[in-house]
C-alpha cells in the first residue's frame, strides 16, 4: 500500500528553497504560510516532530486571521503526521475538523483537491483500523472529488486507486482487488512517467494472484517489479516489499532455498530503516527459518516490536507536549495581553483623572483668583467713593467756614467800621481847617479799609477753583502705584475741565480705568516710564496712557479680564477706548467721554 500524498500535490520546488529571513515579514499570513511551507519539508524529509511543531505555529496564526483554507490545509498535514505514526484516533479527529472547516467554503478548485486528499487520508486511517467498507467509502469519495479536478493529477488517482485496490485486497475481495489492478495497469503512460509506482501496482496485483491461488502468471510478475525496482535510482527501499512477497510465495510452495535468500534480502534491506518492513520482514523469517533461528528471528520481532511501540507512544507523547506547550503559550500571551491592556486602561484613566483634577485645581483657583479681583475691585470703588465722600466733607466744610469768616468780616468788621465812619462824619463839625484836613485823610482811609475787607469778603465767599479735589486724588494714586511699580512718570492735565461738574460715577471709571492701566503695564509691558495726559476737547474728556513697554500684537493677542472691565466702564458712561500697541514701540492706550453724559 502507498501512504500520504506525492510532493508534487502539495509543495512546489520554489518551497525548498525559503528565504528564512522571510519569517521576520510583518504580514502575519505571509508569516503563516512560510512556517507551513517549512513543515511541509520538514514531513517529506520524515523530521515529524519538526514538521508537527511549525504546523502548530502555523495553525495559530491561521487560526488568528481566521484564513479557514490554510487552518484546512494545515490540519491536513498534521492529520498526515499523525497518520504516519499510527495515532489513527488523533488523525481521524483532525481530518474530520479540516473537513467541516473545507465544506462551509465555496467550492473551488483547492477546497476541492484537499477535501480529496483529507478522504484518502481517513481511507488509509481506517484500512490500517481494519474497517475496510469504511475505507472504501472515504477512498471512492476522493476518487469521486479527484476526478474534477482541474489540472493533472493523474498520479494521485492512481494512488487512491491503488489504496483501494489494496484495501479491498486485505478485505478478501481479490476479484474486485484484482479489477482495480488491472484497471491501473491499463493506462499507457504510467510505465513511462510513474516507473516506480507502477512497479508497486505490479507487485500488490501479483501479490494478490498469490492470495486468490491465481499463480499462472507468478512469480514472473514479482521478478517485473523488482527489475524495474532495481533499475531505478533510490528504488531499494520500494524493492523490500518485492522481497517479501516473493518470501511468501516461495515458503507458501515449500522452496525453502528460494523463501530463505528473499526473506534475508527483504531483511538486510529494512535494517537500513528499522521500521515495519523490518519488522515483518523478521516475522516472515521466524516462518521460513527452523529451530533456534526460527526463535531468535521471533525474539527479534517481539524487541522490535516493543521498541517501536516505545518510539510510537514517544512521538505521540512529543505531539501532546507540542501541543500543550503551543496552548500553553497562547495562554501566556493571552494573559500577558489582558494584562498589558488593564494596565494602559489603568494608564490612561489614572491620566484622565489626573487632567480633570489639575483643571478642577484650575479652575478653582481662577475662580478664587476672579473673586478675590472682584471683591479687590469692589472695596476700590467703597474706598475711593469714600475718599469723595470725605472731600466733599472738607470742601463743605471749608465753604461753611469761609462763609462764617465772610459774615464775620460783614457783620462784624465792617459793621463797626461804618459806625466809625459814621462818628467821624458827625464830628466833622468842627471846621477847622486842620481837623478837616485830618477827619478827610481818616474817612478815606476807613473806606480804603472797608473796600479791602469787602474785597477779601467777597472772594472769600467765592469757591476755589472747581475740580481741584479730583486731580489730586488721580495725583495721589498715580505716585502711589508707580511707586510701587517702580515706574517714571508725567502727569499732564488740563485745567478746563470742570471735574464738579462730573458725577461720581464717571470719575470712578475714569479712576479705575486709569488705576487698570497702571496695573496692566506693570504686569505685561515690562515698562520703565510712562506718561499720562488729561485734557478736554470739544466737550469731550480724553485720557490717554502711553509707555515705553515691549508692546504686543493688537490682533492676535485675547483681551483680559482687566481690559474687558474697562470696555464694561466705559460703555456705561458712552465713551470709547482704544488701544494702540506695536512689538517693541510700547502701547497707548486712549479713551473718550462726552461730557454731555456725565
Amino acid at each position: 500500500m502507498v501512504f500520504g500524498q506525492s510532493q508534487k500535490d502539495l509543495l512546489t520546488i520554489d518551497s525548498l528553497h525559503l528565504n528564512i529571513s522571510s519569517l521576520k515579514a510583518s504580514d502575519s499570513a505571509q508569516v503563516a504560510i512560510n512556517k507551513y511551507q517549512i513543515a511541509e519539508i520538514y514531513r517529506y524529509a520524515s523530521k515529524s516532530d519538526s514538521a508537527y511543531r511549525y504546523y502548530q505555529s502555523a495553525e495559530k496564526i491561521f487560526r488568528d486571521i481566521e484564513n479557514k483554507y490554510f487552518i484546512a490545509r494545515t490540519l491536513f498535514g498534521i492529520a498526515v503526521i499523525q497518520t504516519n505514526e499510527k495515532d489513527y484516533t488523533g488523525s481521524e479527529v483532525t481530518s474530520i475538523e479540516a473537513i467541516s472547516l473545507l465544506e462551509s467554503l465555496e467550492e473551488t478548485n483547492g477546497v476541492n483537491k484537499y477535501k480529496a486528499y483529507i478522504f484518502n487520508n481517513l481511507g488509509i486511517i481506517f484500512d490500517e483500523l481494519g474497517q475496510y467498507e469504511e475505507a472504501v467509502d472515504y477512498y471512492n469519495k476522493s476518487l469521486e472529488l479527484k476526478g474534477r479536478l482541474k489540472g493533472d493529477f493523474s498520479r494521485s488517482i492512481y494512488n487512491t486507486q491503488n489504496n483501494l485496490a489494496d484495501s479491498y485486497s486485505r478485505n478478501g475481495n481479490y476479484n474486485l482487488a484484482i479489477e482495480k489492478y488491472l484497471e491501473i495497469l491499463s493506462n499507457d503512460d504510467l510505465f513511462v512517467k510513474y516507473p516506480m509506482f507502477y512497479a508497486l501496482v505490479i507487485n500488490n496485483y501479483a501479490h494478490t494472484l498469490y492470495l486468490s491461488n491465481k499463480n499462472e502468471e507468478l512469480p514472473n510478475l514479482f521478478f517485473r517489479a523488482l527489475r524495474i525496482s532495481d533499475s531505478i535510482e533510490q528504488g531499494s527501499y520500494n524493492s523490500i516489499i518485492i522481497h517479501q512477497h516473493l518470501a511468501e510465495y516461495y515458503n507458501h510452495n515449500n522452496q525453502k532455498d528460494s523463501a530463505i535468500y528473499f526473506a534475508y534480502r527483504a531483511k538486510n534491506i529494512s535494517e537500513n530503516y528499522a521500521n515495519d518492513d523490518l519488522l515483518k520482514s523478521l516475522m516472515i523469517l521466524s516462518k521460513v527459518e527452523e529451530g533456534e533461528k526460527a526463535a531468535e528471528h521471533l525474539k527479534a520481532y517481539v524487541r522490535l516490536s516493543d521498541s517501536l511501540q516505545k518510539a510510537e507512544r514517544k512521538i505521540r507523547n512529543k505531539f501532546a507536549r507540542i501541543r500543550f506547550e503551543t496552548q500553553q503559550i497562547e495562554q501566556d500571551n493571552i494573559r500577558i495581553a489582558r494584562e498589558r491592556m488593564w494596565l494602559i486602561v489603568i494608564s490612561i484613566i489614572l491620566l484622565i483623572a489626573g487632567a480633570l483634577i489639575y483643571i478642577i485645581i484650575s479652575q478653582r483657583a481662577k475662580n478664587k483668583e476672579l473673586r478675590f479681583a472682584k471683591q479687590q475691585q469692589e472695596a476700590n470703588e467703597e474706598i475711593y467713593n469714600l475718599m469723595l465722600g470725605e472731600h466733599e466733607k472738607v470742601e463743605e466744610a471749608r465753604a461753611t467756614e469761609k462763609q462764617r469768616i465772610s459774615q464775620e468780616l460783614h457783620d462784624g468788621v465792617l459793621g463797626r467800621l461804618f459806625g466809625t465812619r459814621l462818628s467821624l462824619d458827625s464830628l466833622n463839625m468842627n471846621n477847622s481847617e486842620e481837623a478837616i484836613k485830618t477827619r478827610g485823610q481818616y474817612i478815606v482811609e476807613l473806606k480804603t479799609i472797608e473796600d479791602d475787607i469787602r474785597k477779601v469778603s467777597h472772594e472769600l465767599n467765592t469757591d476755589f477753583v472747581s475740580g481741584a479735589g479730583f486731580v489730586d486724588i488721580i495725583k495721589s494714586m498715580v505716585e502711589t502705584q508707580t511707586a510701587v511699580y517702580k515706574l517714571d512718570y508725567d502727569l499732564h492735565h488740563d485745567d478746563d475741565v470742570n471735574w464738579d461738574g462730573v458725577g461720581n460715577k464717571s470719575k470712578i471709571h475714569i479712576y479705575r480705568i486709569l488705576q487698570e492701566s497702571l496695573h496692566n503695564i506693570h504686569k505685561h509691558a515690562n515698562a520703565t516710564y510712562i506718561i499720562i495726559s488729561i485734557k478736554l476737547e470739544n466737550n469731550v474728556i480724553c485720557l490717554t496712557v502711553e509707555d515705553n513697554g515691549s508692546g504686543f500684537d493688537v490682533n492676535k493677542s485675547k483681551s483680559g479680564i482687566g481690559v474687558k472691565n474697562m470696555n464694561a466702564r466705559i460703555k456705561e458712561v458712552d465713551g470709547t477706548i482704544n488701544i494702540k500697541s506695536e512689538i517693541n514701540k510700547g502701547t497707548i492706550v486712549s479713551i473718550e467721554v462726552p461730557t454731555q453724559y456725565l
